[in-house]
């Protein structure tokens, strides 16, 4: 296997932590792009069930559903790791697991540290470094997205 360097970011947001893992979690429809959806239908919602093995999944607007993966740990508002398991070519695979783990620090009553990683990225075969630019792009759009969305 190739060796894939992890996606690592770290941002604050202007929200105590407990509403910083509220809104990553049980509001990800605030905030996920509206066009970053694997359906054919466009996406209507992002759903992150609140437990360990509880389903990651999209909702499109046509009712159909699509898992992106599964909760691999869940301490609100501390921390939360899932498991992604879409590969290079953005289909879900059951058998692929890659995590993204996000770290909730408190900075104060209204400040949060948010430290994010998605690795183990080199599960996804040859072609793991092919998209590793396009992930990359796509969460620094999404956790932009994230930022403003804590703060209202």
């Amino acid at each position: 296997m190739t060796d894939v360097a992890p996606i690592r970011k770290q941002l604050t947001v202007e929200a105590p932590a407990e509403r910083a893992f509220r809104v990553f979690t049980a509001q990800m429809t605030t905030w996920w792009p509206k066009q970053h959806h694997i359906g054919t239908s466009p996406l209507q919602t992002c759903v992150v069930e609140p437990k360990v093995d509880g389903r990651w999944y999209e909702v499109r607007e046509d009712g159909s559903q699509c898992d992106w993966g599964k909760v691999l740990a869940w301490d609100p508002p501390r921390r939360l790791v899932l498991a992604w398991q879409l590969g290079v070519d953005f289909k879900f695979d059951p058998n692929l697991v890659t995590e993204v783990e996000v770290v909730f620090t408190s900075l104060g009553p209204t400040r949060t540290r948010v430290d994010f990683e998605h690795r183990n990225l080199d599960r996804m075969g040859p072609n793991a470094k092919t998209i590793l630019s396009a992930l990359d792009v796509g969460w620094v759009l999404s956790l932009d997205s994230y930022t403003a969305a804590a703060a209202r």
